[in-house]
């Protein structure tokens, strides 16, 4: 077999391989359900063509670069006898001009992307529309989540619902350590800090069930931190929220003491709200002396 065959050889196996494992990479992509690019309102519509747009950029420079690492290690190897010595070429201003000119054209449109972004998608900034927003309160405890519904008057353990195409607002903190509510489906993460009330505006844009989860890992019971954010109609919302006040056990400064001890894989439980100042007291405590 000649020189000249097996060099084609060895350039078809290169190519195949890379079309397999793109080829590869796209059916993982297309059969799996990954929720941070599979968008169920504004704010994760918005953050996913940002992840889109970002990686597409920094491929203008990753892939020219692997493929030229591929072609420079073949044509300059040992064994390549047909590669040229040129001692005497030590630069090139159009080279130079290239590699490090295309590379600060993409930091700064990065740059301003991010920019740009950070102020439009800042979490503290409410979302406009003329629905009227909903309120919720949410304490990350030791290893569950806690949302209160001041204006509804009730509770629940480890399962959040609103309306549909309704602003929600998130009033967030911890009576633990340090975690991360986080929704894929709805939006981006943020951190709850006790003693702290960070926000996060979100919206559905429609029904649904929507896995909710810390993405700050807290210890033993971490991997069971986990709710469901169902989306619903107005309607089944009220009826839910009318069913829960009247049906349920009263949340007490009591009860809630035992909430907060450290427990693990809790299922769903439902609350009336009977201390509307509940949030605020959580958070007051970690301010008093």
């Amino acid at each position: 077999m000649g020189k000249a065959l097996k060099k084609k050889l060895k350039i078809a196996f290169l190519v195949l391989v890379s079309l397999a494992v793109l080829i590869q990479i796209g059916i993982y992509l297309y059969t799996k359900n990954m929720a941070v690019l599979d968008p169920k309102g504004l704010i994760a519509f918005e953050e996913r063509d940002l992840l889109y747009i970002t990686s597409l950029l920094m491929l203008t420079v990753v892939v020219p670069v692997l493929v030229l690492t591929v072609v420079i290690c073949c044509k300059f190897r040992a064994g390549n006898k047909k590669a040229k010595y040129h001692p005497e070429w030590d630069n090139s201003w159009i080279l130079e001009l290239v590699w490090w000119g295309f590379p600060c054209i993409i930091v700064a449109l990065l740059s301003v992307l991010t920019f740009k972004s950070c102020l439009d998608l800042d979490p503290f900034k409410p979302l406009k529309s003329d629905v009227k927003p909903l309120r919720i309160q949410v304490v990350a405890l030791q290893w569950k989540w806690l949302f209160i519904y001041p204006e509804q008057k009730i509770a629940t353990i480890n399962f959040v619902q609103f309306p549909e195409k309704t602003p929600i607002n998130f009033d967030i903190t911890a009576d633990a350590p340090m975690n991360s509510f986080w929704i894929p489906q709805l939006g981006g993460q943020i951190y709850a800090m006790p003693g702290m009330n960070t926000k996060l505006h979100l919206i559905a844009d429609e029904a649904g069930s929507y896995r909710g989860s810390s993405s700050n890992i807290s210890g033993n019971g971490f991997a069971g931190m986990i709710f469901t954010a169902k989306a619903s109609s107005e309607a089944e919302f009220n009826a839910w929220a009318r069913s829960v006040r009247k049906d349920s056990e009263d949340l007490t400064l009591d009860l809630y003491d035992k909430l907060a001890l450290p427990t693990e894989y809790d299922p769903v439980s439902f609350y009336s709200l009977k201390d509307e100042a509940l949030y605020d007291s959580i958070i007051m405590k970690y301010m008093m002396p």
